[in-house]
């Protein structure tokens, strides 16, 4: 078994693609005066361009190259998630930490045995979902935690882009497990969970594909044992802003742009007196995400990751898919 704990000051990230959350985590880095270690791609050629543009160290010629050197500590895996669990599999066999761009897995198969692999292994394994590592998110939690909003009731969630019907791109194309859901929507279901005493058991929802079979449209009631309650609308062809609501007994909050939120409203239910919440920066979104990340390594702070409510989502978005029955090529559930 590896230990999680470390007596490195400093940990060695190599990433997995070069597109342009791979960009925003090498700038990031960049930021907290650092230097990413490794970068892989499919193209080697893209690959190489990326490191020179950064400063990275080492460019491997494969995926699996990454996996064997034993300096990378941990592991950022930015390609299209069709892809994720085997390289998840392959990383936690060699020893590596994984942070895994959202959505973490295709479905709840995948992602309880990778999260069996790392425990095994005695391995940090998380989502790169900003929520859960977002200053606003921690401070807002702690407020609504305090009970001087009263109980949370009722959630409200919207996220909308207009997208081209162009059926090749990933947002449309099923051999990409393109769709709403996975994409978009992880973000909004990962609010829900947040704010909720316990994981929705009661979901009812309609689903509109695209011309690809993709759910190009959602929307979702849920409900859990404690009787709080959600709605959520989706879409890929149709624009609606990033907003949440969070209705409390004496207050709701207002919550703009929310995947990577540094503001918000409380407005009081009585008085309508609004006081607006300040915490982190939208800019500094991946920094905050990586500290998290080598906090949880080197102090052995599994829990500051969130990965049980990232499996409580996958869960969810998986009953969903199965009930409308969209099931990826090559996919097993």
């Amino acid at each position: 078994m590896i230990n999680i704990a470390s007596d490195k000051k400093e940990l060695n990230w190599a990433v997995l693609g070069t597109g342009v959350i791979a960009n925003q985590m090498a700038s990031a880095l960049h930021d907290m005066d650092r230097q990413l270690y490794g970068v892989a791609n499919r193209t080697y050629e893209k690959a190489v361009t990326f490191a020179e543009k950064y400063g990275v160290k080492k460019v491997f010629p494969t995926y699996e190259s990454v996996f064997d050197d034993p300096e990378v500590d941990v592991v950022y895996i930015t390609t299209p998630h069709n892809t994720h669990y085997p390289y998840m599999k392959a990383a936690l066999e060699h020893g590596k930490h994984l942070f895994v761009e959202k959505s973490i897995t295709l479905n709840s198969r995948e992602l309880s045995e990778m999260r069996e692999l790392a425990e095994k292994n005695g391995l940090v394994l998380a989502e790169a979902m900003t929520i859960w590592h977002m200053p606003l998110y921690k401070k807002l939690w702690q407020i609504v935690d305090s009970g001087r909003l009263g109980k949370v009731q009722m959630i409200t969630m919207n996220f909308g882009s207009f997208k081209e019907y162009d059926m090749n791109n990933r947002f449309f194309n099923m051999n990409l497990a393109g769709g709403a859901l996975l994409d978009i929507g992880v973000y909004a279901l990962s609010i829900v969970r947040s704010f909720m005493d316990s994981c929705p058991d009661r979901i009812l929802s309609q689903m509109k594909p695209s011309p690809t079979g993709s759910d190009e449209q959602a929307t979702m009631l849920l409900m859990n044992k404690e009787g709080q309650m959600a709605t959520v609308a989706l879409s890929m062809h149709s624009k609606q802003p990033k907003r949440a609501i969070i209705s409390c007994e004496k207050a709701y909050i207002e919550i703009m742009e929310y995947p990577r939120a540094d503001r918000a409203v409380i407005v009081d239910a009585e008085t309508g007196e609004r006081e607006e919440i300040v915490e982190g920066s939208t800019a500094n979104a991946l920094q905050y995400e990586m500290m998290d990340m080598e906090a949880a390594i080197l102090e052995g702070k599994t829990d500051a990751m969130r990965l049980s409510d990232s499996c409580d989502v996958m869960d969810m978005m998986t009953g969903l898919r199965k009930e409308w029955g969209m099931k990826y090529p090559g996919e097993e559930w």
